[in-house]
């Protein structure tokens, strides 16, 4: 039996780059419009309803992506619509890659966004916004796991960042 080794450079999520400070955009006052950024990633359709239940009246427009993968300029157009985005699920390492890194697209198109990931993933999470200069990257943490849970188990885990959603959203 023959094996074939093949050495691959890997990149470093959290490799060095040019250090430029991104200001995030301000969460305006009276929104209407809230992109929904759907990873695909199971439970992050129902993190995302759970939330949008909470929010009073708003419109909503919902954008799917896929999770291990940045987003379509076409989804981020879609995305960018919205007055504000919140983007979930980060509950791994390239799911949550994306929506760091997503958020941070959002962010440099002028709209301001919170990412929702695992706690196990939310470090992680802040580490990557921090090397890509977005050190105050708005970023929300659910109890870990989600994928496996009933609809239920996860509108129950998302009930704890309801406040501090409301709080960033300055929404009673």
């Amino acid at each position: 039996m023959q094996v074939k080794i093949v050495e691959k450079d890997t990149l470093d999520p959290l490799g060095a780059i040019d250090q430029v400070k991104l200001v995030l955009n301000p969460i305006p006052h009276d929104f209407e419009f809230i992109s929904l950024v759907d990873n695909t990633k199971p439970g992050a359709d129902i993190i995302l309803s759970s939330l949008a239940e909470n929010l009073g009246n708003r419109k909503f427009i919902s954008v799917k992506k896929p999770a291990g993968a940045p987003a379509t300029l076409e989804q981020l157009e879609n995305a960018a619509e919205g007055e504000l985005a919140l983007i979930t699920l980060g509950d791994c390492g390239s799911c949550s890659s994306w929506v760091i890194l997503d958020a941070i697209r959002l962010e440099k198109k002028g709209v301001p966004t919170i990412s929702i990931c695992s706690e196990r993933f939310t470090e992680f999470a802040h580490e990557l916004a921090k090397s890509h200069g977005a050190e105050d990257l708005r970023i929300l943490s659910v109890e870990h796991p989600i994928a496996g849970l009933s609809d239920n188990e996860i509108q129950i885990r998302t009930l704890p960042i309801i406040p501090s959603l409301k709080y960033i959203l300055q929404i009673p």
